[in-house]
């Protein structure tokens, strides 16, 4: 059951380098290889060194390169014949993950800034300023996708508080103007009344006067 489980290895492709070697990391691990792959071991430079060596470092180096060629078979078996030229004539499992990282890792580099750049052409005008600063700040190809749409969804945010506080600006704004109005409108209409009530005691004056100049002429 445990040999059939190894040879359950991801297979790699053009385009998904990144999750393939996340499984592939995991699948190494599970098998005691990946600390192999990710750190390599030291061959000795000859046979007569190695036949130097004490007992525990000859046992050590022959657990290490066991590893090493299971990590490296593993390796071998989720590639294609395209990719497996590219790593047919490597020493060791670690040399091997280093050539497809550097391989893969610009393509899924790539790949990853067109998806970005897409993204960036497809916001509307508001966005304009703030894709600007992003494009003459930072290097998308060293930006993440998910540092990018941070940086967006901060920007929609901020251009909501202000239109929020541009809102209460305005509705501030317009309750003064109403104030001001009735305030205006009130003082008018006292002014009127303070302006009727003078011109009627007046001409109450005026009439009364008229009266008794009247009722001198009839007597």
């Amino acid at each position: 059951m445990g040999d059939v489980i190894q040879l359950q290895v991801p297979q790699l492709t053009k385009t998904n380098y990144g999750n393939w070697s996340i499984r592939m990391k995991a699948l190494l691990g599970s098998q005691d290889c990946w600390e192999i792959v990710e750190k390599g071991y030291i061959e000795p430079g000859d046979a007569a060194t190695e036949a130097a060596l004490s007992n525990d470092a000859k046992k050590a180096l022959r657990e290490a390169r066991k590893k090493d060629q299971k990590a490296l078979n593993s390796i071998f078996q989720g590639m294609d014949e395209s990719t497996f030229e590219k790593i047919s004539d490597v020493k060791n499992a670690k040399n091997a993950w280093e050539i497809l990282q550097k391989s893969f890792q610009g393509v899924e580099k790539a790949k990853k800034v067109r998806v970005m750049e897409k993204i960036l052409r497809s916001l509307t005008r508001k966005f304009e300023y703030v894709v600007v600063a992003i494009e003459e700040s930072k290097d998308l190809s060293k930006m993440s996708l998910e540092e990018l749409v941070g940086s967006l969804q901060a920007h929609e945010q901020k251009m909501k508080l202000n239109e929020d506080s541009e809102n209460l600006d305005q509705a501030l704004h317009s309750k003064l103007s109403v104030d001001d109005g009735e305030t205006s409108n009130n003082f008018s209409q006292g002014r009127g009344n303070r302006r009727g009530y003078r011109g009627g005691y007046r001409g109450g004056n005026r009439g009364g006067r008229g009266s008794r100049g009247r009722t001198k002429v009839e007597n």
